[in-house]
């Protein structure tokens, strides 16, 4: 409540001066009154009831400090009282206290309170005063846990607390209390509660006299016995009170504040420095507990900082430093406050060694008095303080360096440990204190400034973006204010310290002390500048050493050194989802951009540019998320985590990053690059020579040398990468969030007329390290990447074995891991580059290389390729994968033709050639640039070429496959398209008359017919590409390999359909032809007719069934394989082929061969089939395979499986009218096979069987019931149906029961069959069934 509010008070008489103020002083009189005399009455006899603390603490809470200042005095002293006597009944021996009368717990605690709320709005007097009050409140708190309660030693504390904290200098300007702050420097603000700008009405000034010689006894006292009782507190584990610890040290900083002389201080600096470092490194090891408490390591941090700051300023310590004060100027830390602070705990092991503590202990551990004994101290009066020594050093030079030394010993052995702590509040705590010590101390602790920077650049890059932003904006200070010129000569000392240092902490166990190092480093180059940089890799050999430090940190020589975990997670995963391929194999589903149809196709070249009219950008953010780019490479997860590569990764892009020419330099990134690019050359010369030797991978391997070559070379593509992916916009906007600048900052340096000194040139609003790559630079970039391209496209490194399943075992792993580095660069390249990449050529040269290890048997090969592809089509403007590859289809199949007529060379081209097609999932939109390709594999697929290579015919058949897919999508769509064409003519030709036709629109009638000669010879490139791969696949139906049979089979059913398309085009466009003739000789154009004919060969119409001609004999002998999968697929083959060609064509076929088909259906398949003695052992060529197998070897479900095929085939062939011909002259064969089948007891055939019946009798019915009726009439003896009229005879006469199985008609037409038993539960599910199904049917309509 303010002075206007109460009334105007009297300074001199002590009273308020109208009458309200004067009835409200009264009122707080009376109060205060009815309290005090309570409070005496209490002290009387301790047993009353101390109910009413509840309602005078609430009192003294609620009124102002002007209206309590009068009564101080009047209230102090009861309060004193009670504290006097809770102090002596509980200081006292065991049988003393039984004489004296006991203060309670609670009232003991509750004085406390009432006590710190009144110190804490009233001011003290005298001298006199202050002194009283303090002892009585010392001997309050240094009672024992044992002797009083927590709340009651807590409570005394924050009442010395209060009592410092109102402290009030005096209004003598003169005077040495207006040369402090008054209050803890770094104290946070939302602690700070009260003012402390008013002046002390009292004749004596306190805070002068603490600052005085006669008052370093007591300081020294205060400060003894408040850290002994945080020390007392922390030795009770968690028993002890970490709350108590923070008030502790809490009223120390205020103390320290208040005293705020150095030489007042400086006598105590060593015990309070070593008590504090005490707490410090305790924490490294405590996390709970008093010990561990979070608040009272952040009040230690900061006490102890507060601490050195007041005593080692440098300001006040000019004549120990031999230093002009104009050379101790910078930036001032008041105008940059920082707000918060750095990352998280690790293991923290460092003990400090050497602490020499001037604070001695007793036998039980506790701290004693730093200056005087205890009882010495008892009633230390105002004279006593004068009488005693002063306790004063003189803070010469000497005395400078020994302290500083000593302190930094301490500071260095806890402060690198706590920048990591796991709690934030302590890493506040931290950042505060080494700004203060660096903003105060920076000349007296140069020793412990080394330190300190490094401290503050591991928080820089902390995970906690409030910490980091805030170290980030006071490092940036120090390097913008013209008083860095310390910093300079810093960074240089901590850049060669730190560089030293690498590859012990890095190839250590300490993996937070080699992330802090890491990281270090990359703060103090980014903050230094891209010149600092320049300036250390000048030398050729400073250049090379730098780079060596890497080798060794990234290098392969720690592998295996980690622990059984990370061995463990550094296996790859056999399989892995590939988004590339997913990509492509959706490509099928693409349409052309700003492709349209009117009335005319477009020719297959056409398709392949119509891509390109549309350039989509895939977005950069996307990729990122989905991949790992630039990766950790994978033998570093055995040294260190990703975090620290990270940190090494961004030292190595900010070298490249600085190597960069731009128009004040000429750069040396193509001469820095030549040095790891050197282990690359070696590696390839080694392998040529290898090659020359025809030597073995493993011999090769197993020679001195050659191992820790091909690991340097892995090391070398590494670092490449690292240092141009330094270039990129990616590695910059990294950079950026992770090194946010403080728009703050630059402008109060901008308004303060910041001067930058050393060529230091920092733009506000812009980076030092943005580079702008313009054209020269560009190009300068352009012939570095080819020069590295160049090294990385080898063949010599791309032969390197990757397969885990070769005999190289140990140097699959690490030819693996160069090549992922070789794929990583690739994409990097193409990120610096963008659209460049491709215009230089780089894309051509390594795009088939990605394709051909898309496809690699090792799954991190694979994903390395697939991410590459994600980044070539996105800096080169495509959608997706399938479309980059699209447009450069020449390119690509271009090498699959060069490879594929050095098969001996190029083995796994197959392989290419067939997953590119594959996963392209649009290769018929490269179809014309199929042809030659198709002629070369239908060459391997020859009877002598599948000898020479029998281990790529799988290879080479899955590439047929895949162009007869091609064929077959682009076939499906040219019988529609022709006839669209065919109406289009039409159209045209009834709106403007056959006559006149032509003459009315020449231009549009020459384009008419140009199409349609574009759409005849596109026609025909897809029907020669499909009979190409017919040819080709036809034979390898009588293959034995189960694999190679069904590929040959899905080529065979996609080429039958293909043609089919084919020829149906064919008869809309020889319409069409007809219908264009019709108007050519309407308008007497022969000349037109004759380039109308000129694309014309007679033999389009008539591909079908000569087709078919040649393969149905293969299709035979593959009915007679014993492999039922090849057999099942098959008979669907066979179901298909006869629907699409016809019946009348295999009618005959299905006489002379159809013993091979119903032959299937003869057993059942839970019968040892019958061996017929008429068998033939099949013709034996000299270069297959003798071994034949038997029958005997198939399951029972197989044969069963089989049977269902055939059932299937008859039921799919008689229900279409266009095939059911190629039944009939067989029907009675099969109707009684069918039926023989039905009729037995195997349920597993029912449904196939009921499903054959039922398509036969759409064929015939009549026979088929009576096949049926036969069976179930004989079995069923009773209940027999009635004929409708005397005119019709009975069953029995129609069908004569049957004295064996034998005379059935279905015996007599199908033939014999064996395990087939007649079971009437069967006979009468399938006649109800077929009765229901079509007999009824039959019947009625």
């Amino acid at each position: 409540m303010e002075l206007e509010e109460e009334g105007e008070f009297d300074k001199l008489t002590g009273d308020f001066t109208d009458e309200a103020s004067q009835a409200q002083f009264s009122n707080t009189f009376a109060e205060l009154q009815a309290y005090s005399l309570r409070l005496l009455e209490l002290h009387q006899n301790p047993n009353q009831s101390p109910s009413f603390f509840t309602s005078f603490f609430n009192f003294l809470q609620k009124s102002s400090a002007q209206s309590l200042q009068p009564f101080f005095d009047y209230v102090l002293f009861p309060l004193l009282l009670l504290l006097d006597a809770a102090t002596e009944c509980r200081s006292k021996a065991k049988e003393e206290r039984k004489m004296i009368s006991k203060v309670s717990d609670k009232v003991a605690e509750s004085v406390v309170m009432c006590l710190e709320q009144l110190l804490s709005k009233c001011y003290l007097g005298s001298v006199d005063q202050m002194v009283v009050l303090t002892t009585k409140l010392a001997k309050a708190a240094t009672l024992s846990p044992s002797e009083a309660s927590e709340e009651f030693r807590e409570g005394t504390i924050k009442c010395f607390r209060a009592v410092f904290s109102s402290l009030r200098g005096c209004s003598d300007n003169f005077c040495s209390c207006n040369q402090i702050l008054g209050f803890p420097e770094l104290l946070e603000s939302n602690t700070l509660q009260r003012s402390f700008s008013k002046a002390s009405e009292s004749g004596e000034c306190l805070v002068a006299f603490l600052q005085s010689l006669d008052a370093s006894v007591a300081v020294g006292y205060w400060l003894s016995f408040l850290l002994k009782d945080a020390d007392t507190e922390a030795a009770r584990g968690h028993r002890g009170s970490g709350k108590l610890r923070v008030e502790a040290f809490l009223t120390l900083r205020w103390l320290v504040a208040k005293v705020g002389n150095a030489d007042a201080l400086a006598y105590f600096l060593p015990g309070v420095v070593s008590q504090f470092n005490k707490v410090l490194h305790v924490s490294k090891t405590m996390i709970t507990g008093a010990a561990g408490s979070v608040e009272a390591i952040d009040q230690a941090m900061r006490g102890l900082a507060e601490y050195l700051m007041m005593v080692l300023q440098d300001d006040v310590n000019l004549s120990g430093l031999d230093m002009p004060k104009n050379v101790i100027s910078g930036y001032d830390p008041n105008n940059n406050k920082s707000s918060s602070f750095l990352e998280e705990l690790r293991r923290l092991r460092i003990k400090p060694e050497g602490q020499n503590t001037i604070v001695e202990e007793d036998n039980d551990g506790e701290l004693v008095n730093m200056i005087t004994p205890k009882s010495e101290f008892k009633e230390l009066s105002t004279d006593s303080m004068k009488r005693k020594g002063s306790l004063h050093v003189a803070r010469t030079k000497d005395w400078i360096e020994e302290t500083s030394a000593h302190v930094n010993k301490l500071l260095c052995a806890t402060f690198p440990h706590i920048c990591v702590h796991p709690a934030k509040k302590v890493r506040k705590g931290l950042l505060a204190a080494i700004r203060g010590l660096l903003s105060n101390c920076s000349y007296t602790l140069k020793d412990s400034r080394l330190m300190l920077l490094e401290c503050l650049c591991v928080m820089v890059v902390g995970d906690d973006e409030e910490i980091s932003a805030a170290a980030q904006e006071f490092l940036e200070c120090l390097f913008l204010y013209s008083g860095k010129h310390c910093v300079k000569f810093d960074v240089s000392d901590i850049f060669g310290r730190l560089i030293e240092m690498l590859p012990k902490v890095v190839l250590g166990s300490d993996e937070s002390l080699a992330l802090s190092q890491a990281q270090k480093l990359l703060v103090i180059i980014y903050y230094s500048g891209p010149q600092f940089l320049l300036d250390q890799l000048q030398s050729p050999v400073s250049a090379a050493r730098f780079l060596d430090v890497f080798t060794i940190c990234l290098g392969q020589n720690s592998a295996f050194t980690g622990s059984l975990d990370k061995l463990i997670l550094a296996r790859p995963s056999s399989t892995g989802f590939l988004h590339s391929i997913a990509e492509l194999q959706a490509g099928a589903h693409l349409t052309d951009y700003g492709q349209t149809f009117i009335g005319s196709v477009p020719s297959g070249i056409s398709k392949l540019t119509a891509i390109q009219e549309k350039p989509i950008q895939c977005p950069w953010e996307t990729i990122r998320k989905t991949y790992e780019f630039p990766c950790t490479p994978p033998w570093f997860v055995t040294v260190g985590s990703q975090k620290l590569y990270q940190a090494l990764a961004g030292t190595l892009r900010l070298v490249g990053l600085s190597l960069v020419p731009d128009f004040e330099s000429e750069g040396q990134l193509s001469v820095i690059t030549d040095i790891p690019l050197g282990h690359l050359h070696r590696l390839v010369s080694e392998v040529r020579v290898r090659e020359y030797n025809t030597e073995s991978w493993q011999s090769w391997y197993n020679r001195t040398g050659s191992g820790h070559l091909l690991r340097q070379a892995g090391t070398a593509a590494c670092i490449i990468n690292e240092m141009l992916f330094g270039l990129s916009d990616e590695a910059f906007d990294t950079f950026t969030k992770m090194f946010q600048k403080s728009k703050t900052v630059r402008e109060e340096a901008r308004q303060s007329g910041a001067e930058f000194t050393d060529g230091q040139r920092y733009k506000f609003g812009e980076s030092t390290w943005k580079t702008k790559l313009k054209k020269a630079v560009k190009s300068h970039l352009i012939d570095c990447v080819g020069k590295i391209m160049h090294a990385y496209v080898s063949s010599e490194v791309w032969d390197l074995p990757t397969d885990r399943k070769s005999s190289l075992l140990q140097s699959d792993k690490e030819a693996e891991d160069i090549t992922l580095h070789f794929f990583h660069g690739i994409g990097i390249f193409a990120l610096c580059l963008g659209k460049d990449f491709a215009s230089s050529g780089f894309l051509h040269l390594s795009l088939y290389l990605l394709l051909e290890n898309l496809i690699s048997s090792n799954s991190q090969v694979r994903s390395a390729s697939d991410a590459v592809l994600h980044v070539l089509s996105a800096t080169s403007g495509y959608p997706t994968v399938g479309h980059l590859v699209l447009a450069n289809a020449d390119y690509v199949i271009d090498s699959i033709c060069r490879q594929l007529r050095h098969l001996d060379l190029n083995p796994h081209v197959p392989n290419v050639l067939a997953a590119m097609l594959s996963y392209i999932g649009v290769a018929y939109k490269i179809l014309p640039l199929l042809e030659e390709p198709m002629r070369s594999v239908s060459q391997e697929l020859q009877i002598l070429g599948r000898h020479q290579h029998p281990d790529l015919n799988i290879s080479f058949l899955k590439a047929v496959a895949e162009i007869m897919k091609a064929s077959k999508h682009e076939a499906d769509s040219l019988p529609s398209q022709a006839e669209s064409y065919l109406m289009h003519i039409k159209s045209k030709i009834s709106e403007q008359g056959s006559g006149s036709c032509y003459d009315n629109d020449t231009g549009e009638w020459e384009s008419i017919l140009y199409n349609l000669n574009d759409c005849k010879r596109y026609r025909r490139t897809v029907g020669s590409i499909a009979g190409s791969c017919l040819t080709t696949a036809i034979p390898l139906l009588a293959s034995e390999k189960q694999a190679a049979c069904l590929v040959a089979l899905d080529i065979v059913e996609n080429g039958i359909v293909t043609i089919a398309k084919v020829e149906e085009a064919y008869r809309h466009e020889k319409e069409t032809k007809e219908e264009i003739e019709e108007v050519l000789r309407s308008s007497s154009v022969y000349h037109r007719q004759d380039n109308l004919d000129a694309a014309d060969d007679g033999a389009d119409e008539n591909r079908l069934l000569p087709a078919m001609n040649k393969l149905w004999p293969f299709l035979v002998i593959c009915i007679q394989s014993n492999n039922p999968v090849a057999v099942r697929r098959c008979l669907s083959v066979i179901s298909n082929v006869v629907q699409i060609c016809g019946g009348d064509f295999f009618s005959r076929r299905f006489h002379t061969d159809g013993p091979h088909f119903w032959k299937l259906l003869s057993t059942s398949p839970f019968q040892k089939k019958h061996k017929l003695k008429e068998a033939k052992a099949p013709l034996l060529l000299p270069y297959r395979n003798t071994s034949i197998s038997s029958d005997d070897s198939l399951a029972e479900v197989s044969n069963m499986k089989v049977q269902v095929a055939v059932l299937n085939m008859i039921a799919d062939l008689s229900r279409n009218e266009k095939s059911a011909s190629a039944l009939e002259v067989v029907l009675k064969k099969v109707s009684g096979l069918v039926v023989g089948v039905a009729c037995s007891g195997v349920v597993g055939l029912r449904d196939a069987s009921i499903n054959a019946l039922s398509g036969l009798a759409s064929i015939d019915p009549d026979l088929i019931w009576l096949l049926l009726a036969d069976v179930y009439y004989s079995l069923k003896k009773r209940n027999l149906p009635s004929p409708p009229t005397s005119d019709f005879p009975e069953i029995s006469e129609i069908l004569p029961p049957c004295l064996s199985p034998k005379e059935y008609l279905y015996v007599q037409y199908g033939g014999q069959s064996y395990g087939f038993d007649v079971d009437f539960s069967s006979v009468d599910t399938v006649f109800r069934k077929l009765h229901a199904q079509s007999f009824s049917y039959q019947m009625y309509s």
